[in-house]
C-alpha cells in the first residue's frame, strides 16, 4: 500500500519538473504564435522609420533653437526643472512615435484580442500595449511655451500641460518590442528563427534610442534648461 503514494509523489514531481510548453494548450500556442509576428512587424517597423524619426527629433531641436533661444537662462536647477527636461524627453519620444503611429495602432489592435491561460503573462502583454497606444497618442506637448511660462512665473509654478504631460508620459514609456521572458514556455521552435530576428531589429532601434539621447541634451542646452 505504501508504493502508491510513493508513485504519486513520483508523478507530481516529474509533472512539476515537466517544461509548461507541454502544459500549453492550442490556445496558447496559437496566441504566442501571433503576438511574436506582430512583435516582429512592430520591430521591422520600428527600424524602418528610423530615418524619419530622427529627422523629426532634429526638427524638434531645431524648432527650440529657432522660438525659443536660452528661454531658461539662469533658471535653477531644482524639483520644477527635473519635471520640464523630463517634458523634453517625451516630447522626443512622442515625436519619435508619431511617425509609427499605424503601425503601433495595428499591433495593439492585434494584441489586445490575444489571451493566454497565463493571466499574469496576458496582463503583461496586454499592458505593454496599453502603454504603446498611450505615447502613440499623446500630443506633443509645446515646450517653449510650457519653459516661457515657468520663467515668467519667477520659477515658482510649473504650468498644468507639463504636470499633465509628464504624468501621462513618464509611466506610460516603453521601447519597441517586448518578448517577455514567461512567454518562453509556450514558443515553439520553428519560431526562434524570428525571434532571433526580432531581437537584432530591437538592437537597432535601441541603437537610435541611444542618439537620441544627444539630441536631448542638445535641447536642454539650446534652452539653457538644467536636468
Amino acid at each position: 500500500m505504501d508504493k502508491i503514494p510513493q508513485l504519486l509523489v513520483a508523478a507530481l514531481a516529474a509533472l512539476a519538473a515537466s517544461p509548461a510548453s507541454a502544459l500549453a494548450g492550442p490556445a496558447d500556442v496559437t496566441a504566442t504564435r501571433s503576438y511574436i509576428q506582430a512583435n516582429y512587424t512592430l520591430v521591422q517597423g520600428g527600424k524602418a522609420r528610423i530615418p524619419r524619426a530622427e529627422a523629426a527629433t532634429r526638427n524638434l531641436l531645431a524648432q527650440v533653437r529657432r522660438e525659443c533661444p536660452l528661454a531658461a537662462a539662469g533658471s535653477p536647477q531644482d524639483h520644477d526643472s527635473e519635471q520640464l527636461s523630463d517634458e523634453v524627453v517625451g516630447a522626443l519620444v512622442v515625436a519619435s512615435m508619431h511617425t509609427g503611429t499605424a503601425g503601433i495602432h495595428t499591433f495593439v489592435g492585434t494584441v489586445q484580442r490575444l489571451h493566454w491561460s497565463n493571466a499574469g503573462l496576458t496582463r503583461t502583454i496586454h499592458g505593454y500595449a496599453g502603454h504603446l497606444k498611450t505615447i502613440s497618442t499623446l500630443a506633443s506637448p509645446d515646450l517653449c511655451a510650457d519653459v516661457k511660462a515657468w520663467v515668467a512665473s519667477g520659477y515658482q509654478t510649473l504650468p498644468a500641460s507639463t504636470v499633465r504631460f509628464d504624468e501621462a508620459y513618464t509611466p506610460a514609456w516603453v521601447p519597441i518590442g517586448e518578448l517577455p521572458a514567461s512567454l518562453n514556455p509556450y514558443e515553439r521552435p520553428e519560431e526562434k528563427g524570428l525571434i532571433h530576428r526580432s531581437n537584432l531589429l530591437e538592437l537597432q532601434v535601441g541603437e537610435f534610442e541611444a542618439r537620441a539621447v544627444e539630441t536631448y541634451a542638445e535641447v536642454l542646452d539650446a534652452m539653457e534648461l538644467k536636468q
